[in-house]
């Protein structure tokens, strides 16, 4: 982790390679968080140039190994703040586009079906667990990471990733989806 705040005070020191070195680290991740609350990329997208503007722009001082955290937790408020601010719109992106031609139909079906199936149970989850399985499972974020960027203990933490894993277990069993399939 030190290689984020090593990029942040080479931004801090007046050379813009860090930033750009951050921004390409965590640009698709970011945007993939927020839209996890806004289910718009493309509000996304400008709110994950937002956080890093309001960043680069303020320049608050952050602790060795924090950068990540502090990083998703402006990200999260950023979202929290838009959200409850917007007006809900349809969305192109809902659309599904073909699938690939190299694939086997057969195989294409049983993975969207698959992917429908973890999308719907991820959502029907407590929006608690929801975020914390996303942040310790595809941010690859510790307990304590993910701690700071909720405001919630790394013990809160290790029982709602334990209460989050359970739910989404029972979740996909009711949806058929069994431990011999994944």
């Amino acid at each position: 982790m030190t290689c984020d705040e090593a990029f942040y005070r080479q931004y801090l020191s007046g050379d813009d390679a860090g930033l750009e070195a951050l921004m390409k680290k965590y640009g698709a991740p970011l945007i993939l968080y927020i839209d996890g609350y806004l289910h718009d990329v493309h509000e996304a997208e400008e709110l994950m140039l937002d956080v890093f503007a309001y960043l680069f722009t303020k320049r608050p001082k952050i602790r060795d190994g924090g950068f990540k955290a502090y990083l998703y937790k402006a990200a999260r408020h950023m979202a929290l703040r838009h959200k409850s601010r917007r007006k809900p719109l349809f969305s192109l992106d809902a659309l599904t586009g073909e699938p690939d031609g190299r694939l086997l139909a057969e195989e294409v079906i049983q993975t969207e079906e698959r992917n429908r199936v973890l999308h719907f149970c991820m959502n029907e989850m407590n929006p608690d667990y929801r975020e914390v399985l996303y942040l310790t499972y595809f941010e690859d974020m510790s307990y304590a990471q993910a701690a700071e960027v909720t405001g919630k203990t790394v013990k809160q933490i290790t029982n709602m990733v334990y209460r989050g894993k359970e739910s989404l277990r029972r979740l996909l069993e009711r949806e058929g989806i069994t431990n011999a399939e994944s």
